[in-house]
């Protein structure tokens, strides 16, 4: 949390934005065959030949979705990567190119951005992306990062939101809430170091929380591992708002209803020990907490004897006629309505 005072600073301005680009994007490399052209003409051009393109875009601002007290930038640049290519994921489909925007204030130098754009390169190398495009423009204030993330697939593979059916499994990769609690973390220290700016955060006992939220990961494997066990679900989202707004996201638009158990959340030991500390139920912030980045899939009960006992699947309830609506079983077997309680882009 210490600025090191003595850091290089080039403004800017003395690239101009031609020179800028130019700057930031020399280390990307084509990779993928459908990019027929990248950076440096009017628009890029891509060949899918055959494949269905798919395309999704995500608007990163400073103060609203991260804050640089406590986000290296290094960090920053990949993130805003994976929030994207997650939803390509989300698609079954497989990521292979993304745009990167870039608005930023005079409080910036050039050191900066080659930080956040040697996260993006990381990121485009770990999930094989090409960098094909974007653009550069200054801000009143403040950091502002736009990407967009485009990726192929045959018709028969894609899967939406719309497809789940009465009886289907609902399940979730890997576990959930701990990005959440990060955040919670880093806010605390944050807070005690505004205070005391001679304060060091010992952060040793929250290393997996605070990854999960400043360097999640998409579940790139998911796709490969659900071809292999020839499981194609029924409906999928990726878990950036909250389970609870990603199940009603998929209940809403199949025309379902559903029971999640909450016995059955998937919880890493780490997350249970800092909502005990925080004072905090864990299932309050399995459910709501966000931006965890797996997927949450429905499959037919016909399948569920392929997927059981994989350690990166858990079934977590199953979907029901629309009229018995969106339900939490607790532990003592109550059902409580489902609300969406998790992050809304537009709250103030």
């Amino acid at each position: 949390m210490i600025e090191d005072k003595n850091q290089q600073r080039t403004s800017l301005s003395e690239l101009g934005e031609f020179g800028l680009i130019k700057h930031l994007t020399k280390n990307f490399e084509i990779n993928q065959p459908s990019t027929f052209k990248g950076i440096g003409d009017d628009a890029a051009v891509l060949d899918f030949k055959d494949k269905k393109a798919v395309i999704s875009t995500d608007l990163l601002i400073e103060g609203v979705h991260f804050d640089l007290a406590y986000m290296p930038l290094r960090h920053l640049g990949y993130k805003s990567v994976v929030v994207n290519v997650s939803d390509i994921y989300a698609m079954n489909a497989k990521p292979t190119q993304i745009t990167v925007s870039v608005a930023v204030s005079n409080r910036f130098p050039l050191e900066a951005l080659e930080e956040l754009f040697d996260g993006i390169a990381l990121a485009a190398k770990e999930y094989n992306v090409d960098v094909i495009g974007g653009d550069t423009t200054s801000s009143q204030k403040g950091l502002i990062i736009s990407i967009t993330a485009i990726g192929e697939a045959d018709e028969s593979e894609l899967v939406y939101r719309n497809g789940a059916k009465s009886n289907d499994l609902l399940v979730v990769t890997g576990d959930i809430g701990s990005a959440y609690m990060g955040l919670q973390v880093l806010e605390r220290e944050k807070q005690v170091f505004q205070v005391n700016p001679n304060s060091q955060p010992d952060l040793e006992a929250y290393t997996y929380i605070i990854e999960r939220q400043l360097r999640p990961e998409a579940r790139k494997d998911i796709r490969t591992l659900l071809h292999a066990l020839e499981v194609k679900p029924t409906s999928m989202i990726d878990i950036s708002d909250g389970l609870s707004s990603e199940i009603i996201h998929i209940c809403k638009q199949s025309g379902v209803g559903c029971n999640l158990y909450e016995e059955k959340l998937p919880l890493d030991p780490q997350l249970i020990n800092v909502c005990e500390e925080f004072n905090i139920d864990s299932t309050t912030v399995a459910i709501n907490g966000g931006e965890d980045y797996e997927l949450l899939f429905t499959i037919s009960m016909d399948d569920f004897d392929k997927i059981k006992g994989n350690p990166n699947f858990t079934v977590i309830g199953h979907m029901t006629p629309e009229s018995e609506g969106i339900h939490l079983v607790t532990r003592a077997n109550t059902k409580i309505p489902l609300k969406a309680r998790g992050w809304n882009a537009l709250d103030s």
